[in-house]
C-alpha cells in the first residue's frame, strides 16, 4: 500500500511536479490543497502519511498552517517546500516541528530522501 501525501501549495505546477516525482515510488498524492485553511479542514479526512507544505500562500502561510496541524495532529509529518526562504524561516519551521525543508524546484532523489527521513 502506497503512503499518502497531501500537497499544500497555491501552485498547480507544484502539484503536477510532485505527482510526476512520485510515479513508480511507494508514495502517491492523496490530496491537493491550495491553501492552509483547506489543508487544516481536510487533514483528518485524508489522514496523510506526509504533508508537503509551501510557505508563501494566500491566507495563512505555511508556517502557521504547520503549527495548527501539529497542534491538532501531533503525529503529522510535515516537509516544508519553498522557493523563497531564509535561515530564520528554516529555523522557525524546525522549531514548529517540521521534519524537513526543501527548495523548489524539487529534484526526485532529494525529495524522496526527505520523505523517507520524515517517515522515521
Amino acid at each position: 500500500m502506497k503512503k499518502k501525501v497531501m500537497v499544500v501549495d497555491d501552485s498547480r505546477v507544484t502539484e503536477i511536479q510532485i505527482c510526476k516525482l512520485l510515479e513508480d515510488t511507494d508514495y502517491e498524492v492523496a490530496a491537493y490543497c491550495e491553501n492552509g485553511e483547506e489543508a487544516i479542514a481536510r487533514y483528518a479526512e485524508v489522514a496523510p502519511d506526509i504533508v508537503t507544505l509551501d510557505i508563501i500562500m494566500p491566507g495563512i502561510d505555511g508556517l502557521e498552517t504547520a503549527q495548527v496541524l501539529l497542534d491538532e495532529h501531533p503525529e503529522a509529518r510535515i516537509v516544508m517546500v519553498s522557493s523563497l526562504a531564509y535561515d530564520d524561516t528554516i529555523e522557525e519551521a524546525d522549531c514548529i516541528g517540521a521534519k524537513g525543508f526543501l527548495y523548489k524546484p524539487l529534484e526526485k532523489q532529494t525529495f524522496l530522501e526527505a520523505l523517507e527521513q520524515a517517515m522515521v
